[in-house]
């Protein structure tokens, strides 16, 4: 897993530290985030990166390995 990413996750969501985050992770069914969450998330993961998602790159994230394919989609190393 990204450190940051995951610490860019955590932030957001306002999960407990240590809070265990895989590419696998859904972020409705294991992290219980609602889409208010969800679209900040997204927005610092974009101010983060400098990169911008198009809308229906978005309706295609339910997990975190879904963010991480469109960031380095985008042309950005996250390793």
């Amino acid at each position: 897993m990204v450190d940051k990413v995951s610490e860019l996750i955590i932030e957001q969501l306002h999960l407990p530290e240590g809070t265990v985050i895989t590419e696998d992770t859904n972020f409705k069914d294991d992290l219980h985030a609602d889409s208010f969450e969800l679209m900040e998330m997204i927005m610092a993961v974009e101010e983060e990166y400098g990169i911008q998602f198009e809308d229906d790159e978005l309706a295609g994230f339910e997990t975190v390995g879904d963010v991480l394919s469109n960031i380095r989609s985008k042309g950005v190393d996250i390793e």
